[in-house]
């Protein structure tokens, strides 16, 4: 497969989209068609400056607003997922940066599989759901799946060190959140504004929350599994404050291969876009010696219990990691809304996840999409009955 030129960008007005946009611009990307959520001022600027063939948003509302607003350019405005999915069929586009947010994201990845558009995959809960329904499709139709979460794209990149039966074990790097180092106690009742303050990376509130509650740690665990074919068991995760290293593969002659770099997305966005090739970075250089260490810690699985349920989840698979998912969801979409408290996220997650157990059995599409339908509502009540309290 060769670099990418012209690409569909998917969550076009979230973290990943505005830095797309930003090395777009700079690479001479061409992204011509679209999606946000319901955005519509930010939508609509970026309509106007990079004039699409055509934009999609996630509801019907906000596409009539946005379908208003365009109507003086001759840009096709798509509405709802079912609109995405005909936006990414209807493209000559053979790529789809999929930056859209939760389990939105899934019906569009597929439908670029479907389409057999390489996929630069930044939406880690598509594999969380159906990640092996996901992965199989992709081989069935040939189609490149390029992720873009700076873990998994640290390890697709040390993975051209060594074949798939050298491998030992994927290490994943955590920065540790706000909260490292703080008992379950201390970090029961930590405001929104505290919990949002990230030590290294800027992202969007909700994986900022995860990052917090190591649950996006968790989800990337699942990520990996499923995306490299790897079990569990062979899947570390370390804590390293400084978060320069993004991850390491470690072979079965005991050496680590590590990728290094500043923490800045574009770097991940600029490796899926160019592969196989590595093209000249936008992002600032690595300076070791202003760094002078690196340090590494355990995960404090008894603070932040969310990262062992997510290794449960994986192990007892079926539709658990979706369950999983869409509690978590609701959970943090409550905490963001100071319905429930820091502490009441994992209580939550962990109450569905033991209540929803019998879903492991399930693996079909259906089943998962049953499932994720299931936990959110049994998510929303015990929400409901924490705030009646």
């Amino acid at each position: 497969m060769t670099k990418n030129k012209e690409i569909i960008l998917l969550g076009s007005t979230g973290s990943i989209g505005t830095q797309t946009i930003d090395l777009a611009k700079k690479k001479n990307i061409r992204i011509s068609a679209l999606s946000a959520n319901r955005n519509v001022d930010l939508t609509e600027a970026q309509a106007r400056e990079i004039r699409p063939l055509a934009c999609a948003m996630a509801d019907e509302a906000s596409a009539r607003d946005l379908r208003a607003r365009l109507s003086d350019t001759d840009i096709k405005v798509y509405g709802g997922e079912q609109g995405v999915c005909e936006m990414i069929a209807t493209s000559n586009a053979d790529c789809v940066l999929d930056a859209i947010s939760g389990a939105a994201g899934l019906a569009p990845a597929l439908a670029a599989i479907d389409k057999k558009k390489t996929l630069a995959l930044a939406n880690k809960e598509s594999l969380v759901m159906a990640g092996d329904i996901l992965m199989q499709r992709a081989r069935d139709n040939g189609v490149e799946v390029r992720p873009i979460d700076s873990e998994h794209s640290a390890i697709w990149q040390c993975l051209r060190s060594g074949k798939a039966n050298e491998i030992k074990k994927l290490i994943i790097t955590a920065s540790g959140g706000p909260f490292f180092g703080q008992s379950r106690e201390q970090v029961r009742y930590k405001s929104v504004k505290d919990t949002l303050a990230h030590p290294t990376w800027n992202m969007g509130a909700g994986i900022t929350v995860d990052s917090a509650t190591l649950m996006n740690k968790g989800f990337e665990v699942i990520e990996a599994a499923k995306l490299f074919g790897i079990d569990g068991d062979r899947i570390d995760v370390i804590v390293h404050r400084e978060s320069i290293i993004h991850s390491m593969v470690e072979y079965i002659d005991n050496s680590v291969i590590a990728q290094l770099s500043v923490p800045d997305m574009r770097i991940c966005i600029n490796y899926a876009l160019g592969y196989p090739d590595r093209e000249a970075g936008v992002s600032a250089e690595l300076d070791l010696c202003a760094l002078s260490k690196l340090t590494f810690y355990k995960p404090d699985t008894e603070a932040f219990p969310l990262l062992a349920v997510a290794f449960d989840m994986l192990r007892v698979g079926g539709a658990m990691p979706a369950v999983l998912n869409a509690a978590n969801e609701i959970a943090v979409g409550a905490f963001l809304k100071e319905e429930i408290n820091f502490g009441e996220i994992s209580e939550t997650i962990i109450k569905v996840t033991d209540e929803l157990s019998d879903l492991a059995n399930e693996s079909s599409l259906e089943a998962i999409i049953d499932a994720d339908k299931t936990a959110r509502a049994r998510a929303k009540e015990i929400v409901s009955a924490i705030r009646r309290k």
